[in-house]
């Protein structure tokens, strides 16, 4: 009989031999997490009071986050999520709303860094995410889930670059005046609608990375045809494994090869089990890792990154549950074979690219001479009344009449 005791005690070795060297890869790498809820979850924590709670968080009682967790788990960076809900009012005043509680999210972003100076650092590229990291703090980067919290305001779009955001998705789950969402089977444009096809050019020109994630496949279509920056989808899955409209189809998948983009593998376990097996397998470490190599597989490991959406979902895979079992992820990695170089670009370098790629073409194109004349401005309301326009026109006269006689 064959001694299954020794067996497992060979299995037992080998998955800690397989941690140890995802630690130590750790140690080395930056592992980039592509979207994170926390902020949210500290915004429904501390709702009903002011804004003005201590934001020491090293145990949490809630939720899949803390800095006790992200230690352990040996997070480089993470994109943290300035998430505020769809609003299903269509009044002026919701959009204004949205613009309002945006802005106290990224301001809870930066206070959460600015109160946890000795394990968070802020970063918005790659140069400031490897400082922080080499210093021993996690890199905090800063996404913002949705336009439809810039209030259909190209200025507030760019003024959250100056915030610090990096990447905004294009859509939550619903439609909005750009894009369709995956969430609504019926579609609302077709894709891109007009002013789509306008803010995506503004995103190119800001530098802002455009996220592909919850947007509909045709939507994603229509961006990756009109983009002349790589996009990212900073927490969504493979179609192919598990049909879901939030995952992403094997021919996108090729598109986002050509677009030099990258695809950030989700854990929420709706989008990251496996349709392909008889019965179907439930999300686990194992079918995540399934994932991250089947878009390897089919359009190369410089593609594929890690995109948790910790803290947006109640509980996650078998073995993947919070922020503390990404070394789990990588020694799953590991075992199928993938080099600790290919391990880099998935856990950081690839979305790294990106942001770096996103900025250098901004960079070039706002230096072009058309970039001026093709900037979208906001309609102003009328600000002066007539009699205002012409007390000020009149007076304007006068000053240019005086000038030229003396």
């Amino acid at each position: 009989m064959p001694d299954l005791d020794a067996s497992s005690a060979r299995q037992e070795n080998g998955h800690h031999g397989l941690l140890a060297r995802a630690m130590e890869l750790l140690h080395r790498t930056p592992l980039i997490d592509g979207h994170n809820d926390f902020p949210y979850i500290l915004r429904g924590l501390h709702s009903g009071g002011d804004n003005d709670a201590s934001l020491i968080i090293s145990e949490m009682p809630i939720g899949q986050t803390d800095l006790t967790r992200l230690e352990k788990g040996r997070l480089g960076g993470q994109f943290w999520s300035a998430f505020v809900p769809c609003s299903r009012d269509k009044a002026l005043d919701a959009d204004l709303v949205a613009v309002r509680d945006t802005l106290q999210q990224i301001d809870l972003i930066h206070r959460l860094i600015a109160q946890n100076p000795r394990r968070l650092a802020f970063a918005h590229d790659s140069a400031s995410v490897w400082e922080a990291f080499r210093s021993g703090r996690i890199a905090s980067l800063i996404g913002v889930e949705g336009l439809h919290q810039i209030g259909g305001s190209f200025s507030a779009l760019r003024l959250l670059h100056r915030l610090g955001v990096r990447y905004i998705t294009l859509c939550h789950d619903s439609h909005n005046e750009f894009v369709d969402s995956s969430t609504p089977a019926e579609p609302l444009h077709g894709g891109l609608s007009k002013s789509g096809e306008k803010v995506i050019r503004e995103m190119n020109q800001t530098g802002l990375i455009i996220d592909l994630s919850h947007t509909s496949h045709d939507t994603q279509r229509c961006v990756l045809q009109a983009s002349h920056a790589p996009v990212i989808f900073s927490h969504s899955s493979c179609f192919a494994l598990k049909p879901h409209p939030r995952n992403v189809p094997d021919d996108i998948l090729r598109s986002l090869a050509a677009n030099n983009g990258v695809v950030m593998i989700c854990f929420l376990p709706s989008l990251s089990g496996l349709a392909t097996t008889e019965p179907p397998t439930p999300a686990t470490v194992a079918t995540v890792a399934d994932h991250v190599v089947h878009v390897g597989e089919r359009i190369g490991y410089a593609h594929v990154g890690i995109g948790s959406d910790f803290d947006g979902m109640l509980e996650g895979p078998a073995g993947l549950d919070d922020v503390s079992a990404y070394p789990a992820l990588v020694a799953e990695l590991m075992r199928r074979g993938l080099s600790d170089e290919i391990l880099a670009g998935i856990l950081g370098g690839n979305v790294l690219r990106v942001l770096d790629d996103v900025a250098r073409y901004a960079s070039v194109a706002s230096r072009r001479p058309e970039a001026a004349d093709g900037r979208v401005c906001d309609s102003i309301d009328v600000v002066w009344t007539p009699e205002q326009q012409k007390m000020l026109t009149d007076k304007g006269i006068e000053r240019r009449a005086a000038a030229h006689l003396g």
